[in-house]
């Protein structure tokens, strides 16, 4: 059940519907969208949503006991939860990447494993609902939060249908309260939430189900295609993927505003950043948060002896995200030339402007340009199929070759590109969003009317899925 399709629209609307009429009785509320959240994540994936309640049964039941136990017992039962979600995760993303790589290994050898074909298929979101369900066990763990005592509310928590299957990563302390809360939807609440769905589903429909008419072009045709096209197909996916993921976060942002929850932003104009630091504290936030807190500072993040000892955690950690994104070498490339990059900064000590530094506007329009470009490079490897293709792609884009003719297309696309970039840098200063809200309401109603008909219009065609989805 896709964001962008007219099937969600109606599941949203009678969900809204009847939360709202429940809202004076919460309990009954929180029980009746978390069988809503269970039926829209069974109404695509079917089996799979058994695999999503064993995980959150392990972890209530071990968070329970967790809570009575010290020493060597709650270390043993947080290990329980540890070992199930990630045995999870490993099985279902990793053993065909594990299996094709034994193949690889064993050919260079002269010896044959064809037969090793298991082909498990991917729960859609695991990735996403198994980070939610270890942080809320290693939190309890900690100290930071009680165990929750109803199964039901551990359950909503990982499987509200706005955020499962792509996020954002929501953490058991922020969430928890909202549900003792009575719903609100004050007149600011439900424009913000209006406006994030309608942005969500332009940036979706309209700009990155474009752009990745390019990018597919490019990338799946890696070895033949031209340099001019190389050139566009690779800015093409660098808005393509930041389109796609922040609007699918949009709306998941906006939906559950309007059902009454409030989640935490995932993304903060990354392509105006000033450095890779900079670049992981507006991407993906939630991830870049849960790697810090359960990753990067347990592996002793900036507290080592040695510099190298700093160097190693942040190279690891990204290593790991990487593969996190995809079980395949050119995921792990990417991860890890961004811990490499993370390095650098942290060595040269550039990460960021100094407290009582004010650049500026040339400094910071070559500093953007030049991260910019960066982490558009390194989304080459993450693109593409292989390493192999990656490389290919880099070849034909520093070919120079004349046989693309620029075609109308292209010219859009470029147009499409800059114009993105221009409009990131420019609201980064002026907070655009903030004043059409606050603008009157025959403006506002012109605007979403406009919204509504280029969506309409874009929703001729059959809606395409959200990157995403396959991590």
């Amino acid at each position: 059940m896709l964001f962008n399709s007219f099937e969600y629209f109606v599941f949203f609307v009678a969900t809204l519907a009847v939360s709202w009429r429940l809202a004076g009785f919460n309990r009954l509320r929180i029980w009746f969208l978390l069988l809503a959240s269970l039926y829209f994540y069974f109404s695509n994936n079917h089996w799979q949503i058994l695999l999503l309640l064993f995980a959150t049964t392990v972890d209530y039941f071990v968070s329970l006991r967790m809570q009575h136990e010290r020493g060597l017992a709650r270390r043993l039962l947080l290990c329980v939860s540890v070992v199930s979600n990630l045995g999870l995760l490993a099985y279902f993303k990793y053993i065909n990447f594990l299996a094709d790589t034994a193949k690889a290994m064993a050919a260079t050898i002269g010896l044959k494993l064809d037969w090793i074909d298991l082909n498990v298929v991917l729960p859609v979101g695991i990735s996403f609902y198994t980070f939610e369900a270890l942080s809320y066990t290693i939190d309890v763990y900690r100290g930071k939060i009680p165990a929750e005592r109803r199964w039901s509310r551990l359950t909503f928590l990982v499987s509200f249908f706005p955020h499962l299957i792509a996020g954002p990563i929501v953490r058991a302390a922020n969430f928890f309260p909202q549900m003792d809360l009575p719903p609100r939807l004050p007149r600011d609440r439900l424009e913000r939430a209006l406006f994030l769905i309608a942005g969500g589903l332009v940036k979706k429909m309209l700009l990155a189900d474009t752009l990745a008419i390019f990018a597919d072009r490019v990338f799946d045709n890696a070895q033949t295609v031209g340099s001019l096209a190389a050139w566009v197909g690779v800015y093409a996916f660098s808005f393509q993927i930041y389109f796609d993921f922040s609007g699918y976060t949009d709306i998941a942002l906006g939906s559950a505003l309007l059902l009454g929850f409030e989640l935490p932003q995932n993304f903060n104009r990354p392509y105006v950043a000033l450095s890779i630091t900079e670049f992981w504290h507006r991407w993906h936030m939630t991830l870049s948060s849960w790697l810090r807190d359960y990753l990067y500072i347990p592996l002793g993040g900036s507290r080592m002896r040695t510099r190298w000892g700093v160097y190693r955690n942040l190279m690891l950690t990204m290593f790991l995200g990487g593969l996190w994104h995809g079980a395949a070498w050119h995921f792990a490339l990417w991860g890890a030339l961004h811990g490499v990059l993370l390095s650098v900064e942290r060595a040269l000590g550039i990460r960021s402007w100094g407290a009582d530094e004010v650049p500026s506007l040339g400094q910071r329009l070559l500093r953007g340009a030049v991260v910019f470009q960066v982490v558009t490079f390194l989304w080459i490897p993450f693109r593409a199929k292989t390493l192999d293709d990656a490389w290919a792609i880099v070849v034909h884009m520093f070919s120079f070759d004349s046989e693309t003719i620029p075609t109308n297309g292209l010219v859009v696309a470029i147009l499409v590109i800059v114009l993105a970039w221009l409009w990131q840098a420019v609201t980064e200063h002026r907070p655009l969003k903030e004043r059409l809200l606050e603008a009157p309401l025959p403006v506002k109603a012109v605007a979403y009317s406009a919204v509504t008909v280029a969506v309409l219009i874009a929703s001729s065609a059959a809606p395409k899925g959200f990157i995403y989805f396959q991590f």
